[in-house]
Formats: C-alpha cells, sequence, structure tokens
C-alpha cells in the first residue's frame, strides 16, 4: 500500500494510507514518523520530520519541512523545505507553507503562500476530531487485515 525507501521510521498506532511515498533517502535526513499520525492518500513525505498526534490529508508534499506535534496538514497543500509547522496548528486545504517560513503554534495557515492567524475554538476542536478519528480507523483497519 504505501512506498517506503531509505532511512524511514514510523511510530507506534500510526497509520500510511494507500499510495503514500515516505522517503528518506539522503543520508542526512532521515523520514521521521511520530505516535499516532495518519498520512493519507496520495502524499509524499521527503526528509520530513512528523512529531507525535500530526494528521496529514490527502495528496499533500512535506519536502525537508517539519510538522510539530498535534497538528493538521490539510489536502493539496505542501509544506516546503526548511518550514516549520509548530505545535496546535492548522494549515488550511490547498496551502503553500514556503521555504523556511515558521508557523507559529496555536495558528492557522493559509493560502497560497501562507498567512497565518490565531487558531478558532472549533478549528482546534477539529484538530483534535481527525487525530482521534484516524486513530480509531487505522485501529480497526489493522484489526480486520485491511492492513498489514
Amino acid at each position: 500500500m504505501a512506498y517506503l525507501v531509505g532511512d524511514v521510521a514510523v511510530g507506534e498506532r500510526s497509520s500510511l494510507w494507500p499510495f503514500v511515498c515516505l522517503r528518506g533517502d539522503e543520508s542526512d535526513m532521515p523520514t521521521t514518523v511520530g505516535d499516532e499520525c495518519n498520512v493519507q492518500e496520495f502524499t509524499m513525505l521527503h526528509g520530513a520530520t512528523l512529531e507525535d498526534e500530526v494528521s496529514v490529508g490527502h495528496n499533500v508534499v512535506v519536502d525537508y519541512a517539519t510538522v510539530e506535534e498535534h497538528s493538521l496538514v490539510g489536502m493539496h497543500s505542501a509544506v516546503l523545505r526548511g518550514a516549520t509547522v509548530e505545535s496546535n496548528c492548522l494549515v488550511a486545504a490547498g496551502s503553500l507553507v514556503r521555504q523556511g517560513q515558521t508557523i507559529p503554534e496555536g495558528h492557522l495557515a493559509y493560502g497560497v503562500p501562507a498567512e497565518t492567524r490565531p487558531l478558532s475554538e472549533t478549528q482546534r476542536e477539529e484538530i483534535s476530531m481527525v487525530h482521534e478519528h484516524y486513530v480509531e480507523l487505522g485501529r480497526d483497519y489493522k484489526e480486520t487485515g485491511r492492513f498489514e
């Protein structure tokens, strides 16, 4: 289902969905996925670090960048080289986090290129809801043999 090449580590209770590509194929840039993360279909992580409880939507690119704990990167987004999405952030669908850009803790990043503003309470709840849903869904898929 997923393609892993090179120095790649995936944490406990994390799920990699079909057609995901994780590349840690350069000696100094492994790809690391923390505990209770989910990486959804058609996403590519290259030399990337996802800390614990990160959700990455469908068709996302995270290239030589870091997404800190309990954050969500929305569908069709890109987080480019040297960028950091700090803890408790939401990158809106279709957004571009520029090379070297930092999204401050507790902020929404939106647009191309990404601008930021503080998260609303509803957005904070959405991050938790998506995380919890995918931990449960991954467990269900594994228990029923749909994941190996």
